[in-house]
């Protein structure tokens, strides 16, 4: 079985550039409101928690939160961080290029299940931070939110591979036939997604 472009990443990638994928140093070089559990939040507020790092990905153990200065009742591991609201964008840069912007929808009392993905017309600079990144790794996937980089992949988003355009999750439990226009394919995670129809 060939391994996830995730397995390959944790493998072969320079440990110099492993910072891009904890949340909470790329959250403090971009200079958001952050910190490890532990630290103080600077204001009583509504904060999003999270891993530092999940190389499973799909918002696991995520969760919004309001915090009163001392935060080490938080799990080791995780993050606080101010909250950014708006479109959710997952780009695809190759050697730093675009090649595929989608936006995904889900309900707001979840952060695992989502509803569907869709490819856009968006088009989103590569950052400036990720640039010597870019020209390192033939693939960069970030997660915006509102414009805000929320998280960096050196990989693509592997989801819309063979020009698919749009992704919609089918949970354990929902019916596997596919609308007119659509395929069904077995697509599991741990999250309790059995597959997706696709087109």
């Amino acid at each position: 079985m060939d391994k996830h472009p995730e397995d390959v990443v944790w493998q072969t990638a320079d440990p110099e550039d492993l910072w891009v994928l904890d949340k909470l140093i790329l959250s403090r070089h971009l200079k958001y409101t952050c910190g490890p559990t532990g630290l103080d939040v600077p204001a009583s507020d509504w904060y999003i928690v999270r891993p530092c790092v999940n190389m499973l990905g799909l918002g696991l153990g995520t969760r919004i939160e309001y915090l009163e200065g001392d935060t080490q009742h938080l799990p080791l591991g995780f993050f606080w961080c101010e909250i950014f609201k708006g479109r959710h964008l997952s780009i695809d840069y190759h050697w730093g290029a675009q090649v595929l912007a989608v936006e995904g929808f889900k309900d707001n009392n979840t952060f695992t299940q989502w509803r569907e993905w869709k490819t856009t017309g968006d088009v989103v600079p590569l950052p400036n931070i990720l640039v010597n990144i870019a020209a390192k790794y033939e693939w960069v996937n970030c997660e915006f939110i509102n414009g805000n980089i929320i998280e960096v992949h050196l990989r693509p988003n592997v989801d819309f591979q063979n020009n698919i355009t749009h992704f919609i999750p089918v949970w354990q439990g929902q019916d596997t036939i596919p609308p007119a226009g659509y395929t069904y394919i077995s697509y599991p995670d741990v999250h309790g997604r059995i597959g997706a129809f696709v087109k």
